[in-house]
C-alpha cells in the first residue's frame, strides 16, 4: 500500500489539480517575452528559443527577466531544477517591482539539497517594502527528473502560488486589517540560478560542492497573461481598475472546493516552515496569519 501511495498519489493530485483549475497555458518563446539580465554566456537557448538552460559555476550564476511589467495576472513556467547534489544552489522564479525601498515581490525560491533529500520550495511575499513572510514546502516529487509547472496568480483578492496547479500558498488581500498588499506597483517576471550556500540548505550547514559544477536549470513554456503596465501612472491605474480581466473574475477570488482540498493536503503533509507559527520571530501573531484560506 505504501509503494502504491508513493507511485500514484502524486499523479492523482496532479490530475485533480488540472481538472479543477480551468486554466491552461499559452506559452511564448523566450525571445518573445524575455531578455537576459545576468551572464549572457551562462544562458543558452534550446530548441529555437522554446526552452532555455541557466548555468551556475564558480565564475557566475545567470538570470533573465520579462520585457514588460504587469499589474495583476497569472505567470507560469515549466522548470526542471538542478539535478544530483544541488546543495547551496537556489533557483528563483519571482515577480519584482524593481523599486528600492518599497518593493513588491512574489517569490518562488527552490532550495537545493544533497542527493536523495527532498527539494524545498520557499515562498515569500513583499508588499510595500514589508517582507519576512517565508513559508517552506517539501515537494512531493523529484523536480529535477522532469519539468513541472510553477505559477503565480495575482489579483485584487489574493496571491496564490501553484505547483502543477496545486495551490501551496495563499496570501489574501487584508488591507482592511492594515496588512500591506501589492496593488499599485507593476512587477516584472524574473528567474535566476545562483549560489547561496550561506543559508539555502539546512540554514547554511550544507555547502555547495563545486566539484559537481556546472549546475543546470531548464525552462520552457513561458506563459504570462497579465495587464501590461507602462511607466506612466495612468497605465498602471488602467490595469488596476479593469475588472473585466479574467483573473479578476469571481472564480479566481477564492479557491474552488477541489483546490481547497489540495491546499489542505499540502499544508498537512508537506509544509515544513510557516512564519505564522514561528513564535521566536513573532511574539504576537501577524494580522494576516488569522485569515486562513
Amino acid at each position: 500500500m505504501e509503494s502504491f501511495r508513493k507511485l500514484f498519489l502524486p499523479l492523482l493530485v496532479q490530475f485533480i489539480a488540472v481538472a479543477v483549475s480551468g486554466v491552461w497555458a499559452k506559452p511564448v518563446t523566450f525571445t518573445e517575452g524575455f531578455t537576459i539580465t545576468w551572464a549572457d554566456s551562462h544562458v543558452k537557448q534550446l530548441q529555437g528559443g522554446s526552452s532555455i538552460q541557466l548555468i551556475l559555476d564558480q565564475s557566475s550564476g545567470s538570470g533573465f527577466a520579462s520585457k514588460n511589467k504587469y499589474l495583476f495576472g497569472r505567470v507560469s513556467m515549466k522548470i526542471k531544477l538542478v539535478s544530483g547534489d544541488s546543495a547551496g544552489t537556489v533557483t528563483a522564479f519571482y515577480m519584482n517591482s524593481d523599486t528600492a525601498n518599497v518593493r513588491d515581490e512574489l517569490d518562488f525560491e527552490f532550495l537545493g539539497n544533497r542527493s536523495g533529500q527532498p527539494y524545498t520550495v520557499q515562498t515569500n511575499v513583499y508588499a510595500k517594502g514589508k517582507g519576512d513572510r517565508e513559508q517552506r514546502v517539501n515537494l512531493w516529487f523529484d523536480p529535477a527528473a522532469d519539468y513541472h509547472t510553477y505559477s503565480i496568480l495575482w489579483n485584487h483578492c489574493h496571491v496564490i502560488f501553484f505547483v502543477d496547479e496545486v495551490p501551496i500558498r495563499v496570501f489574501k488581500n487584508n488591507e482592511r486589517r492594515g496588512v500591506a498588499f501589492p496593488t499599485l506597483q507593476p512587477m516584472g517576471v524574473y528567474s535566476t540560478l545562483w549560489e547561496a550556500d550561506d543559508w539555502a540548505t539546512r540554514g547554511g550547514l550544507e555547502k555547495i560542492d563545486w566539484s559537481k559544477a556546472p549546475f543546470y536549470a531548464y525552462y520552457k513554456e513561458f506563459d504570462i497573461e497579465g495587464c501590461v503596465a507602462g511607466a506612466a501612472p495612468a497605465s498602471a491605474a488602467a490595469c488596476a481598475s479593469n475588472a473585466g480581466n479574467w483573473w479578476e473574475g469571481p472564480a479566481y477570488c477564492q479557491l474552488s472546493a477541489g483546490q481547497a482540498r489540495l491546499y489542505r493536503w499540502v499544508r498537512l503533509n508537506h509544509l515544513i516552515y510557516d512564519y505564522c507559527t514561528d513564535k521566536s520571530r513573532y511574539a504576537v501573531l501577524p494580522a494576516e496569519c488569522m485569515a486562513g484560506i
